[in-house]
């Protein structure tokens, strides 16, 4: 509940809200911007090339790599709906947002957000098609099903930020609009409200729950199938191949789920703004900066690809 439901506060439209964001004297802001700048540039440069390098290889067109590149691509969003605006205030006095702003970027961060959760389950689905029903691959994994998938990624998505948005933007806030964060999310936005927010955080605690405990749900049942069929084969290379693929899957799922179950899926959420801090930056600017080198260092075919455009781009 609210702190502010106790009505000593008068409720008013806000206009802006502050991004408080980190604490800390010159020294430490400047620190932070040049530590997130850089990390945000090899974030968009790492995303940018997996883009680049699965687009342009005609070898890489598949639906494995049809979904990493919507991976990549749902990485180097939500990083950037959220890191110009905060080197920005990093280095500014006054770190205002306006209300338009703050649910125009919460809006954009959570679809983006929700829809990578959705598509980490189809990217377990479809290796679990391709190792354990290699014959109807082709058919079951074809052009237009991957794309109806990852329509329903963005749905999903689109439908859980409609619904957080809903129930968090309509509540009442009080006078005082420091956002204990940096940038809008609904933990610290809850914060301010002047009514009981009892609901809302049932909501985000539930569906949040519900996505990350049923997608896991459907990740686990698809590796589980795929460690006994890879088990089960004869040649140790292959099973040296798949595992490494497989790993570097589960390693990007471990990674994202675990951040957001920390934040998210739990009641302690809403009461721990610093972890929550550390926690955010984790999984908004490290994790997508990350999965591109998880899948590209173990990964023998985007490398190969980088080294054939590497050398198409020496020769001409």
């Amino acid at each position: 509940m609210s702190p502010y439901g106790n009505g000593n506060l008068s409720v008013m439209p806000l206009q802006e809200f502050v991004l408080d964001g980190f604490g800390g004297g010159p020294q430490t802001q400047v620190l932070l911007f040049t530590l997130f700048l850089v990390l945000y540039l090899v974030d968009v440069l790492g995303n940018l090339t997996m883009i680049v390098v699965i687009t342009l290889d005609a070898r890489l067109h598949s639906p494995m790599y049809f979904f990493l590149k919507n991976l990549s691509f749902l990485d180097l969003c939500y990083s950037s709906v959220i890191y110009p605006k905060a080197l920005f205030d990093l280095m500014s006095t006054t770190k205002v947002i306006t209300f338009a702003g703050c649910v125009t970027q919460f809006f954009f961060f959570s679809t983006m957000i929700t829809t990578e959760g959705f598509l980490l389950a189809v990217m377990a689905y479809d290796r679990f098609m391709a190792i354990c029903s290699p014959l109807c691959y082709p058919i079951s994994m074809r052009p237009s099903v991957c794309t109806l998938l990852m329509l329903g990624c963005y749905c999903g998505g689109s439908f859980n930020s409609i619904l957080q948005a809903s129930f968090t933007f309509s509540l009442p806030f009080c006078r005082f609009n420091h956002v204990d964060h940096f940038h809008c999310d609904v933990p610290p936005l809850l914060k301010l409200a002047c009514a009981d927010t009892t609901i809302s955080e049932l909501v985000m605690f539930g569906v949040c729950g519900l996505i990350i405990v049923g997608t896991i749900l459907v990740v686990l049942t698809s590796y589980g199938y795929i460690t006994v069929t890879i088990l089960r084969m004869r040649s140790g290379g292959g099973r040296h191949k798949l595992f490494s693929t497989c790993g570097s899957h589960m390693t990007a799922v471990s990674l994202f789920y675990g951040t957001l179950f920390v934040m998210y899926a739990q009641p302690g959420a809403v009461k721990s703004m610093e972890q929550g801090k550390v926690v955010s930056v984790f999984y908004t600017l490290v994790i997508p900066m990350l999965n591109p080198l998880i899948y590209s260092l173990r990964n023998k075919d985007v490398k190969d690809a980088l080294w054939r455009l590497g050398q198409k781009h020496t020769a001409t």
